[in-house]
Order: C-alpha cells, then sequence, then structure tokens
C-alpha cells in the first residue's frame, strides 16, 4: 500500500472558511514539497484546492514537478455533475491521476444517491475509456450500505468507494462497520484517528481528531481488510484550531509527520 499526504492532511495551513486565514495560505507546489520531504509517494489534491482554478500552464507545471519528486497525483472534487466530474477527469489526464475522489453533494446541494445513479452512469463510459478510476466517499449524508449498493449496482471496474474511517460516524455508523461494508469495493483509504470522551458535566460526549496512532481507530486492521496492496493510504485528520491558526498549522504539520511515520510502521510503503 501506498503512503500519501492530501490538502486535507493541512486544512489549516490552506485556510477554513470562517477561521483565521494563515499569513501565506499553502500552495499546491508546497504540498508537493512537502510530500516529498515526507518521503510519501502520493498526493492527493482535494476540493479544499480546487485545480478547476488553475489554468493549463499551472496544471501541466504541477505534473512535471511530481513526476520529479517521484510522487504519483490524485485529484478530488465534490458533486456528481457530469460537467464537473468530466471537467476533473480531463484535470486528472492531464495530471496523469489514476483516481478522482468526490463526495455525492456539493455544499449548496444535498443528492439523493437515486438522482446521483443516473448522473454517475453517464460519466463512467468516459473513465471507463481513459483507465481513470472515480472513488465516491462515504460521509454522514448517506448510510454506507446504501453506497456500496450504489457502487455494485454501477458494475464498472472504473468505481469504487473512497473510504473515509471516521466521516460516518454523523451516521451513528461505527468505523468497524464501514470497513466491513466498504473495504471489499475500496479503491482509496482515507485514514483519519479520533477519540470519543465525555464533556466535562459527563453529560454528554465530543468526537475530536488525533493523530494516527493516537486513537480509537484500529489502524491495523484497516489495512489488513483492503482488498488490493496497490491502493492509497492517504493520512487525513482533524486538528483543532488551538490558541492561533499558528499553533494550529504548527500542530497539523507535527501530525503529518507523525502520521507518515506510524503508516509506515504499519507496513505502507
Amino acid at each position: 500500500m501506498r503512503v500519501g499526504i492530501s490538502s486535507w492532511t493541512y486544512p489549516w495551513s490552506i485556510g477554513v472558511a470562517g477561521f483565521p486565514t494563515p499569513r501565506r495560505p499553502l500552495r499546491l507546489s508546497d504540498l508537493l514539497t512537502r510530500a516529498a520531504i515526507l518521503k510519501v509517494s502520493v498526493v492527493q489534491i482535494a476540493d479544499n484546492l480546487p485545480l478547476d482554478l488553475l489554468d493549463s500552464t499551472e496544471l501541466n507545471n504541477a505534473r512535471d514537478r511530481a513526476t520529479k519528486l517521484g510522487l504519483t497525483i490524485e485529484v478530488g472534487t465534490r458533486g456528481v455533475e457530469p460537467d464537473r466530474l468530466l471537467r476533473y477527469l480531463e484535470i486528472a489526464k492531464i495530471l496523469n491521476a489514476g483516481l478522482v475522489r468526490t463526495l455525492i453533494s456539493c455544499p449548496d446541494r444535498r443528492l439523493s444517491l437515486e438522482e446521483a445513479e443516473p448522473q454517475l452512469r453517464q460519466v463512467l463510459p468516459k473513465f471507463a475509456e481513459s483507465r481513470v478510476i472515480l472513488g465516491l466517499e462515504n460521509y454522514e449524508a448517506h448510510r454506507c450500505i446504501d453506497l456500496a449498493n450504489l457502487v455494485r449496482r454501477l458494475e464498472s471496474d472504473y468505481v469504487g468507494v473512497c473510504l473515509d474511517t471516521v466521516n460516518s460516524l454523523g451516521a451513528l455508523e461505527p468505523p468497524e462497520y464501514v470497513i466491513e461494508t466498504l473495504a471489499p469495493l475500496t479503491v482509496n483509504l482515507h485514514v483519519k484517528d479520533f477519540v470519543i470522551e465525555r464533556v466535562h458535566s459527563k453529560m454528554g460526549f465530543t468526537v475530536r481528531g488525533v493523530q494516527a496512532g493516537c486513537g480509537m481507530l484500529d489502524v491495523p486492521s484497516v489495512l489488513k481488510q483492503m482488498p488490493s496492496q496497490d491502493i492509497s493510504v492517504i493520512l487525513e485528520h482533524w486538528p483543532p484550531l488551538e490558541s492561533s491558526i499558528d499553533d494550529a498549522i504548527a500542530l497539523e504539520q507535527e501530525w503529518a509527520a507523525r502520521g507518515v511515520e506510524y503508516l509506515h510502521a504499519c507496513g505502507c510503503n
């Protein structure tokens, strides 16, 4: 399994809407440099660093830099509108990316899986023709079994699940169930660790992110259930804001370095 980082490995460094802005937001070139420093082989560029805002020269430069650094690029967006997915397919081809990850819904429109299915069917022949895989990420809007059934109905080798280990907690689905349900269909794994703790009053719980390997997620067990040794394992996390944006950025950089070390120790390349 190939270890990678994502633009969601550095959310505070890039900038989170509604929160303090970093003094120098992380750019695509910076993300590629960090991947090389961390000695990972994959970089997933997702919706918080949108590639459709870049022109062809910038995309070509990113591809050439990634090649020079020995990095494989994966791309990501949100939504399943055919025009959007076909645009990202073209971006993937420019970047020599073999995977486009997406979520079913955009922030301004929540789709049912039934509404999404015909849109996915419309674009999948183009993905198959280009030999690019479409990864649908699980999250709290849809039950995992329903997402799994959608992927099975689509009957294509070029669509699968981008399995996030924590996102479905919002649908009251624990990681063990999520992984058991989605692992056979997984084409890309997001490792995100967490803890659940009682609030100080003892009346309720909080879910918070922690450094990979320091929480409740049984990462070695998750890795063993993956259907292929060739999938990318992308480190993501939910670092807290801390007392300032600078402290939050420093923390996520530390978590990134330690998390990559942990995934290597778990046997990922």
